[in-house]
């Protein structure tokens, strides 16, 4: 079947996976109406997201469902294979299933070793009949996006700008999937999108996950707590339409095949209308 055709640019939503539903099936709809390849929902903390992708692919006609990510602290790879069998041809064709190792903060003592536990599941996934075509990772540092080449489609990194694409498709090399997340934050001055930008990344400020791997692309720890322009230009673009529509260019020219992009809203800012109208803002600068 091989991997599913995610288009150039995507979204990835918070809203779409824990809004009412009524409005998560109209948003979905009118996602793919813009013309957007996929959208992305996450699933870090509950066992519930394939449930979730399968109600987004009723609602939809052509657009590719991806999680991103399902953690498969949550799952056994029996079940999630067993879930995909289930699927119809016509929606396994459409289905991504990013998978993700999660946190040590909220997964506590039995994180220990997560390079052995990711790859004891999507090899399990494997002798389970996964079709592997349709799994990536959730992947940062060198030997997790090793891995996603090896055993998956590819790899999803989230929170990282177009130099960490740049590393990620040298590591994965041609033909494996990449498909970085990328937040934008809207607001008539770059400074108030800063600040938008800055709060929504306030809690993965306290991960080692995403501190290291923001080191390791050259940010300082000051830079990383005290939100500086340069970290936060780096890893979200913010204001002006145009700017996100650049970012997203970068990536691509960077090696990535597909840009899942996030708005990322103020506190009490994530209504729908909102949100739909940020939507039509991107599909007018990008299609």
């Amino acid at each position: 079947m091989g991997v599913p055709e995610l288009g150039k640019v995507g979204i990835w939503s918070m809203e779409l996976r824990f809004g009412d539903k009524a409005q998560v099936a109209r948003g979905a709809s009118l996602l793919e109406e813009l013309g957007f390849g996929a959208l992305w929902i996450p699933g870090v903390a509950d066992d519930r997201v394939l449930k979730d992708a399968a109600d987004l692919l009723a609602a939809t006609d052509r657009i590719a469902i991806a999680t991103g990510i399902l953690n498969l602290w949550k799952y056994e790879p029996r079940e999630v294979a067993d879930w995909f069998a289930g699927l119809s041809d016509a929606h396994k064709a459409r289905m991504m299933v990013g998978i993700g190792i999660s946190h040590s903060a909220l997964i506590g003592d039995a994180y220990a070793k997560p390079m052995a536990k990711t790859r004891a599941f999507v090899e399990g996934l494997e002798a389970a009949g996964m079709a592997m075509d349709n799994t990536c990772l959730a992947a940062l540092g060198p030997k997790m996006l090793a891995l996603s080449g090896e055993k998956t489609a590819g790899a999803h990194p989230y929170l990282a700008n177009p130099e960490h694409t740049a590393r990620a498709r040298e590591i994965l090399g041609p033909g494996k999937f990449l498909a970085p997340e990328q937040g934008v934050a809207f607001a008539d001055s770059v400074e108030e999108a800063r600040k938008i930008a800055n709060a929504g990344v306030a809690m993965y400020k306290t991960l080692p996950n995403y501190r290291n791997n923001w080191k390791r692309l050259g940010f300082t720890d000051e830079d990383i707590d005290s939100g500086s322009d340069r970290f936060i230009d780096a890893i979200f673009a913010c204001g002006s339409v145009s700017t996100m529509a650049e970012r997203v260019r970068q990536h691509l020219d960077a090696g990535a095949d597909h840009v899942c992009l996030q708005v990322i809203s103020p506190e009490g800012g994530a209504t729908p209308d909102i949100l739909n109208k940020r939507y039509r803002e991107l599909a007018e600068a990008l299609f």
